[in-house]
């Protein structure tokens, strides 16, 4: 069953176009399949920075260990830079590289 779709543009790099355009030929799975699938992927990494509903059942232990700890920084090698894109290369990798050249 097919769920209701919403149009959108995005811009990728023509590498990126060239590389989904191969594997569409080669697989015959349309793009915007692996385009949606990437997105999922980037949602579920970055759940914990979405809003959610609390679970209904918690034992004390769990809220206690919870308040205890620190928010959980994010699980990726990318960082999310001041424009909102996501870039592919830390940026402490990127300053210590900044210095070079």
């Amino acid at each position: 069953m097919s769920r209701k779709k919403i149009s959108t543009t995005i811009y990728v790099t023509p590498e990126q176009s060239d590389r989904l355009r191969l594997l569409h030929e080669r697989t015959k799975v349309p793009v915007a399949v692996y385009i949606r699938e990437g997105i999922d992927l980037v949602l579920r990494q970055y759940e914990h920075l979405l809003p959610g509903q609390l679970p209904l059942a918690s034992s004390h232990a769990d809220d206690a260990a919870a308040d205890s700890q620190p928010p959980a920084a994010p699980r990726s090698s990318h960082a999310i830079e001041s424009s909102g894109r996501v870039s592919a290369e830390p940026k402490a990798d990127r300053a210590a590289s900044a210095g070079k050249g």
